[in-house]
């Protein structure tokens, strides 16, 4: 959903805003501060990993030339629509449950779920100017209508309110007016996600909202405004080339003050969604997740957002399934031709299983409006037998792997871990946000580790657009990244860890600290028990 990178949410959803990586793990106080299982000169964690590596080096070679994460990501996108509550998210969800059978997974079962489905129609954004003459010009554009906008017309001035922090909105006057906001965040800020700005202009007045992509290509945004529910104004989201002409008519700007009437027609209606679930390694009563999301917007494929990632993890799960067996210990057999050895090595991986507890390998739906199947997902587990949660959002895309790891010291030092390990750079985020699938646990006090990668860019690229197809993926990275997401799920899984629950004081301080609090409130987000 990973936003404005997701997270994802939708939500969270791309090189989401929020999800923006800053600095190298090995220089992060965060790594240094990890659990006991890691120390940066002798490193057991390393080799224990390296172990791992060579334990699943069989499965990891195959996955070095494997079509089949390409093939899966095809079928896909080829769906067109995998919107949540749709027919399309329904073949999707039905795709990928064939692809967990053929990865090898037990169990493999579909939870379905209600949820509001909301469906687009068409928008009219049109606006009336006078001209240099005193003529009245009137002028359509185009635009796309956000996730749960409710139908109906407003009118209106516009007010240009830059970026849309609520610093910008509190200096503006957007009361009875339509808040026209960028997608992007200033520099060397936080990225305050779509839903905080949306929440923050409607809730200082303002009747309507347009959304406007800060990337050239005339590509409209979309995007969720609330969490499952019909928002409380209608909003769209506009092209860079369009946001231009909108705030040139703005009440704020020195050009000709425009009315605008802005009519969305969509609807919302009860629907179903469903997630995925199969198992991999022992059954254990304490599991771990392993999650991604597999809806996606309706107005394009949703090759990066999210089908890299769920074929990331599609991926990861046959390596596991191909080097474990369903006491989590992987295969025995020797190439030396001696007996002796053999029976040497057979002990000494039953004593140290692949992995000591089983992986419950999710995808989940409904992410995009609102992390819908994470939070289904969170309320029908045993939270206190879920050792840890990591969640795909975002991996797959680029080059370089991103680890959010939301305060938990456990899941940095997994992620440092693997890094030194493999030497594949994995870069570090401590610092915690509520907008992709790791938040439901996350906010429960489950450690959690978000893995996304790096564009090299600020902001979404092509994600939440019409651009998000197929033909922007290098299924090599989805290959890769799917070896370093079993190794992180062998170590996060390791007998020698001691994952902590994350404080909840302690967790409402970090997102008070990064200046959370104020747009999760206006989106309706801040959690109740941490008033």
């Amino acid at each position: 959903m990973s936003e404005d990178g997701s997270p994802g949410a939708g939500c969270g959803d791309d090189a989401d805003d929020s999800k923006e990586h800053a600095g190298d793990a090995r220089n992060d106080p965060a790594v240094s501060r990890g659990d006991p299982a890691v120390s940066h000169g002798d490193n057991p964690a390393a080799d224990r990993i390296r172990d791992r590596r060579d334990r699943l080096a069989a499965a990891i070679g195959r996955t070095w030339t494997d079509d089949g994460p390409w093939r899966f990501l095809t079928d896909l996108t080829a769906i067109g629509s995998r919107m949540a509550g749709s027919p399309g998210e329904k073949r999707a969800a039905d795709r990928v449950a064939d692809a967990f059978e053929r990865a090898g997974l037990r169990d493999v079962r579909t939870d379905a779920f209600e949820l509001a489905a909301w469906e687009r129609g068409d928008v009219t954004l049109r606006v009336r100017t006078p001209d240099r003459s005193g003529e009245e010009r009137t002028r359509e554009f185009e635009a796309l209508a956000l996730p749960y906008s409710p139908a109906g017309s407003v009118s209106g001035a516009l007010v240009d309110v830059g970026h849309g922090t609520p610093a910008e909105i509190d200096a503006a006057d957007v009361d009875g007016r339509i808040a026209v906001a960028s997608t992007t965040t200033p520099e060397g800020t936080r990225f305050v996600h779509r839903m905080e700005k949306f929440g923050y202009a409607v809730e200082s007045g303002a009747v309507g909202f347009v959304f406007v992509n800060h990337l050239d290509g005339q590509l409209p945004p979309t995007g969720s405004l609330t969490f499952g529910e019909e928002a409380a104004a209608p909003a769209v989201g506009v092209s860079a080339e369009t946001g231009a002409w909108l705030r040139e008519y703005a009440v704020n700007a020195t050009g000709p003050v425009a009315t605008v009437e802005l009519t969305v027609d969509a609807t919302t209606t009860p629907g179903e969604s469903r997630n995925v679930i199969g198992r991999v390694g022992p059954d254990t009563d304490e599991r771990l997740l392993l999650l991604a999301h597999y809806d996606g917007h309706d107005i394009a494929e949703g090759a990066l957002d999210n089908g890299c990632g769920i074929a990331t993890v599609v991926t990861a799960a046959r390596i596991l399934a191909d080097g474990t067996d369903d006491t989590g210990d992987a295969g025995v057999a020797d190439d030396t031709g001696d007996a002796g050895v053999a029976d040497d090595t057979r002990d000494r991986k039953r004593a140290d299983p692949l992995l000591p507890v089983g992986v419950d390998v999710v995808a989940v739906g409904a992410e995009e409006v609102g992390l819908l199947g994470a939070e289904r997902l969170a309320r029908t587990v045993d939270l206190d037998a879920v050792r840890g949660v990591i969640n795909v959002d975002g991996a797959g895309r680029f080059r370089d792997l991103v680890a959010m790891t939301h305060t938990s010291e456990t899941a940095a030092s997994v992620a440092d871990a693997v890094s030194t390990a493999t030497r594949h750079p994995v870069k570090v985020r401590p610092e915690p946000h509520p907008f992709s699938d790791q938040w439901p646990f996350v906010r429960r006090g489950v450690p959690a580790l978000q893995l996304h990668s790096d564009s090299g860019e600020r902001g979404r690229g092509w994600g939440h657009t019409h651009a998000d197809t197929r033909d922007k993926v290098d299924d090599r990275n989805v290959r890769e990244h799917a070896a370093l997401v079993a190794l992180l799920a062998t170590e996060f899984a390791a007998a020698d860890r001691d994952p902590k629950r994350l404080d909840t004081a302690a967790l409402a301080a970090a997102f008070r600290e990064a200046e959370f609090e104020t747009g999760m409130r206006a989106a309706d987000l801040w959690p109740a028990d941490w008033e």
